[in-house]
């Protein structure tokens, strides 16, 4: 019984090696040549792979490996690179019309003048790529990556992307609270203060009740915080006011994330 088996798998992997193969073959075929179009890629290892102005139209890419390589210029119109890893790749100019590109990773990308007219792109990660054109990204994005770096501790870094969102949507009321929140966590309570302000105007104006009250409460918060500083050098407590901070922007974002 045992033998057979041994048998039927040996001729399995017989079968399949012509293919596998064939696939390595192809990947040598594009790193020497970058003349690729319509070729079978799946899986295939391309990190810091130098395929400048390759042809990869039509290519099967699917969860490729493409960690900062070099595809600028390169033609992937019709290429399925369904969960590929683009991380830090370079994709200045591409053509990715037609592309399908759901669930890949495209972090830290530079994507500067990409064309991904008609490509898919639900489900792919753009956090942090350079230069979106400003049609594949909305200010609910750049919000959500704003709260992604809040949650890591990196308050700069939400602050930038919340200053994106509302360059696009100019009320967006939570965008500007959360970007109190951080500012909060910077120490930079004048600025919190405003933003929070902002906020609840916009909140006001958009019947939001939840949203005013937990503005309100913030600018209260942070209000009685510079008070209570003003108040330190004489009676000290500076370990309390800081986590009393910490506490308030966190109450802050825990109301933002449902979002």
């Amino acid at each position: 019984m045992k033998s057979k088996f041994l048998v039927v798998a040996l001729a399995g992997a017989l079968v399949a090696a012509p293919a596998h193969a064939e696939d390595l073959q192809q990947v040598q075929q594009l790193i020497s040549t970058r003349q690729c179009s319509g070729c079978q890629l799946t899986r295939a290892g391309l990190v810091y792979a130098n395929l400048q102005g390759a042809d990869l139209s039509g290519a099967n890419l699917v969860q490729a490996n493409l960690t900062h390589a070099n595809l600028s210029g390169a033609n992937l119109q019709g290429a399925n690179l369904a969960g590929a890893v683009l991380y830090g790749a370079n994709l200045i100019g591409a053509d990715l019309r037609g592309a399908n590109l759901s669930g890949a990773d495209i972090r830290d990308a530079y994507v500067s003048g990409i064309n991904l007219e008609g490509a898919n792109l639900q489900g792919a990660v753009l956090m942090g790529a350079i230069d979106i054109p400003a049609q594949y990204v909305s200010a609910e994005d750049y919000y959500r990556w704003g709260l992604m770096e809040d949650q890591r501790g990196n308050s700069n870094g939400a602050i930038s992307y919340y200053n994106q969102a509302i360059a696009l949507k100019s009320d967006f009321a939570h965008a500007y609270l959360a970007r109190a929140a951080s500012r909060l966590r910077l120490r930079d309570m004048t600025g919190a203060i405003a933003d929070a302000q902002l906020a609840n105007e916009y909140y006001l104006a958009q019947n939001n009740e939840q949203g005013h009250q937990m503005a309100t409460r913030f600018t209260e918060g942070v209000q009685a915080a510079q008070e209570a500083a003003n108040e330190r050098p004489r009676r000290g407590g500076g370990g309390n006011f800081l986590g009393f901070l910490s506490g308030l922007a966190s109450l802050a974002v825990r109301f933002l994330l449902p979002f």
